[in-house]
């Protein structure tokens, strides 16, 4: 049933389709089941691809589903930014409306400047901290780190804005560079929690919201993310929600260039608002 369906190939959260991270994207997947999904996107081989099973052009309002070479995930911010822009390129921009398995997620594309860039706007955040015998002990314990790999400003959270995701900060910037974890136990423990990634975070200037991170995402069939969205917007909630941002404020994460794609996530938080909005560009990927 897919053999012929087309799938359009773009580079989320840069400007080089060299770097981002890489999402399939199917416009027109009204006829596709559960099981042609997963196979494109077994063999599209991306962490994510992304499909429009259901239309509605004149409100510009769409069906969207995420399927990862595995299985199904309620929500992926590369994929999303993705599909907002090949639609931006087809129809032209403005606003768009997505129906996911984690809710509304709204989206803003513009064209301004060249490279076609698109806003989300998550469903609402959460956070709770992480269990420390159940959670940490055993991610660190995957991840090969010890507690005093952690930095104590930034406490060990399971945060969410679409999916649940573990965020650990790390205290230096080798700590995060040198990721070497154990696949199998990183993914029975993810699987066991329901988190779609573990987000690895350090922070270089404690000055500064800028922050690099890194995704293992073993659930997905994939050692890591090269951008990660969903992930960006729950830390972005994160940070809101534990009093380290108390002004309307800009985020930047720079994530991949340990994998050698680097990516630039732009994530904008208020004080006032749950929902945490999350910026980037995306490229066409060449054939």
């Amino acid at each position: 049933m897919d053999a012929m369906t087309e799938v359009l190939r773009y580079s989320a959260f840069t400007t080089d389709p060299e770097g981002g991270n890489p999402a399939g994207v199917v416009l027109d997947a009204g006829t596709l089941d559960d099981a042609a999904m997963t196979a494109i996107a077994a063999r599209v081989g991306y962490s994510e691809t992304a499909f429009l099973t259901a239309h509605d052009e004149t409100r510009r309002r769409y069906r969207m589903r995420f399927f990862s070479p595995r299985a199904e995930v309620a929500f992926c911010g590369h994929a999303t930014v993705a599909t907002a822009v090949a639609l931006a390129e087809r129809d032209g921009p403005g606003e768009l409306v997505f129906d996911t398995a984690a809710g509304e997620v709204r989206v803003t594309t513009s064209t301004d400047g060249g490279v076609p860039s698109a806003t989300l706007t998550s469903v609402p955040s959460r956070t709770r901290p992480a269990d420390e015998d159940t959670e940490l002990a055993p991610a660190l314990a995957a991840l090969r780190w010890s507690p005093d790999d952690l930095d104590p400003a930034l406490p060990p959270h399971v945060a969410f804005a679409g999916n649940d995701h573990l965020v650990l900060a790390a205290a230096t910037r080798a700590r995060l560079a040198d990721l070497a974890y154990d696949f199998d136990a990183l993914e029975e423990l993810m699987r066991r929690h329901g988190w779609t990634t573990v987000h690895l975070v350090h922070r270089p200037d404690p000055d500064r919201l800028d922050f690099d991170a890194r995704d293992p995402f073993p659930v997905g069939g994939v050692v890591e993310d090269a951008a990660t969205g969903a992930a960006a917007a729950a830390f972005g909630g994160y940070l809101r929600a534990t009093g380290r941002i108390t002004e309307a404020s800009r985020i930047r994460i720079r994530q991949g260039e340990d994998m050698g794609r680097p990516s630039e996530l732009l994530v904008d938080v208020t004080p006032d608002d749950t929902r945490v909005r999350v910026t980037g560009h995306a490229v066409r990927i060449p054939a």
